[in-house]
């Protein structure tokens, strides 16, 4: 992807939400580098110092397997036959420090806005959630309210339909 324009879309298709975080697989960041996984994978292995578990780690067998099945570009055997790393949206700021060029640097805050977006985006979206859950419950306290209603009223219906005619009372005209 190197000289062309990088779009917010083109970085969301590759975020990816494995162990309860966001994250970007190690093949994605090369391309998106401009480098090869190969050395992007050197790199942080001559600095894994700084990259601690919740900045990157390895994924396993079955969750790798996991991400081939649902992403139909990761066909089996046209990628690495290590397992690949997947690094946080601080782990991505930390290999702009490694790979020590200018586009990974731009490319890597490209990225970093990208998750500050999303995760903009998740919040709003968490309180419409919120917002229409608090609608839900009281339509449901609305609509238990109209049920008693209906109720008491097909009750005095009931009682209006069993009960027994009334004798009339009071003057009646000739003729009726």
């Amino acid at each position: 992807m190197e000289n062309q324009i990088i779009t917010d879309g083109v970085i969301m298709t590759k975020i990816f939400y494995i162990r309860g975080q966001k994250v970007m697989l190690d093949k994605d960041l090369a391309e998106l580098y401009g480098t090869e996984t190969k050395k992007l994978k050197q790199q942080v292995n001559r600095n894994l110092n700084r990259f601690p578990n919740h900045y990157m780690f390895e994924l396993t067998k079955e969750e790798n397997e996991l991400l081939r099945s649902q992403n139909a570009t990761l066909k089996k055997g046209e990628h690495s036959k290590y397992l690949p790393f997947v690094f946080t949206q601080h782990g991505i700021l930390m290999l702009s420090n490694v790979l020590k060029s200018e586009s990974a640097v731009q490319v890597s805050i490209r990225i970093i806005d990208v998750f500050v977006r999303l995760r903009e985006v998740y919040a709003e979206q968490t309180e419409v959630w919120l917002a229409i859950e608090k609608i839900k419950s009281k339509l449901d306290n609305q609509d238990k309210n109209m049920e008693i209603v209906f109720r008491y009223l097909d009750e005095l219906i009931d009682k209006k339909d069993n009960q027994p005619p009334r004798k009339a009372i009071g003057f009646k005209p000739d003729g009726f």
